[in-house]
């Protein structure tokens, strides 16, 4: 099996990479930049084994050249909230065409299904059952679900999404909600850091993702599917008191606003059923693997 991973410089693309390739899945990964420094640390012996071609997702040829040869995909590629603000034209070529070239493509090539990335930024900060994004870069996700869904209606491709929470681990060192890796990493480092969000969120451990983007990729799933992973939901200041805690002498604390993004959300009885045995970090235990991995490279 040959597997296309889109934006695989990305940091959520090398930790499900590095799932894959334990798996002796065959990988090309798609960006505009070949970039496996990330992939490197987490999986040092495999990452060269990763085919690498260069081009723009929002670029429908350079979609359909990447996919070419692949068994299935994994479509990671997207820019994250501070740049869907700032240019939110550009953010809707990548995030949504992208999205829309990714399953084009797919259907040319015979593909009968799709993994993509959606996003908890569906939800406004009130309710996480029902989307009510208040953000474009939350639009442009909720979009993508739409369009998965009307590709299974119209041409009959399966899909499964993930939207996942505030992903922390390794290498997590942009977005605006990075603040709980590059606490980790300032904690590793001797540093002051201030978190720039409060409030509370979900916080979910990266290979916990990446997990769930493997277990889907072995999974026979009809239809458009759609899950929230919320990880565990903690204060701000329960995550600084950890860290602290694991991290002794650590200099961190947390100014702005909370987080956009509701955090209660329901129980999905499909996830488990489709995906059973999905892996569940916690907290203390994935900020204490993020810590361990900045003390190896100061």
């Amino acid at each position: 099996m040959r597997v296309l991973v889109t934006g695989g410089s990305g940091f959520l693309a090398a930790w499900v990479m590095r799932r894959l390739l334990a798996r002796n899945v065959s990988l090309r990964a798609f960006d505009l930049r070949s970039d496996a420094r990330l992939l490197g640390e987490l999986a040092p012996r495999q990452a060269g084994e990763v085919e690498w071609m260069t081009g723009d997702i929002s670029v429908a040829s350079d979609v359909t050249r990447a996919l070419q040869g692949c068994d299935g995909v994994i479509h990671l590629a997207g820019v994250l909230t501070p740049g869907c603000a700032s240019d939110p034209v550009r953010g809707a070529q990548i995030n949504l065409i992208g999205t829309l070239n990714v399953f084009d493509a797919a259907r040319a090539a015979g593909l009968r299904s799709v993994l993509y990335a959606s996003s908890a930024g569906v939800f406004g900060p009130d309710d996480g059952a029902q989307p009510h994004p208040e953000t474009h870069y939350g639009a442009f996700k909720l979009a993508c679900e739409g369009s998965a869904r009307a590709y299974w209606n119209d041409c009959g491709i399966a899909s499964i999404g993930f939207r996942p929470l505030v992903v922390y681990g390794a290498g997590r060192e942009s977005g605006s909600s990075a603040g709980p890796s590059l606490a980790c990493r300032a904690a590793a480092r001797g540093e002051q850091y201030t978190i720039p969000f409060t409030g509370s969120t979900g916080l979910v451990f990266a290979d916990d993702v990446a997990a769930a983007y493997e277990a889907a990729l072995f999974t026979t799933a009809p239809g458009a599917h759609v899950f929230t992973l919320a990880g565990e939901i903690a204060s701000v200041d329960t995550v600084i008191a950890q860290i602290s805690a694991l991290a002794p002498g650590a200099r961190l604390d947390a100014s702005g606003s909370a987080l956009p993004i509701a955090t209660e959300f329901p129980d999905d009885p499909m996830l488990a059923r489709l995906l059973p045995g999905l892996p569940a970090t916690s907290l203390e235990e994935g900020l204490r693997q993020t810590i361990a991995f900045y003390r190896t490279r100061q």
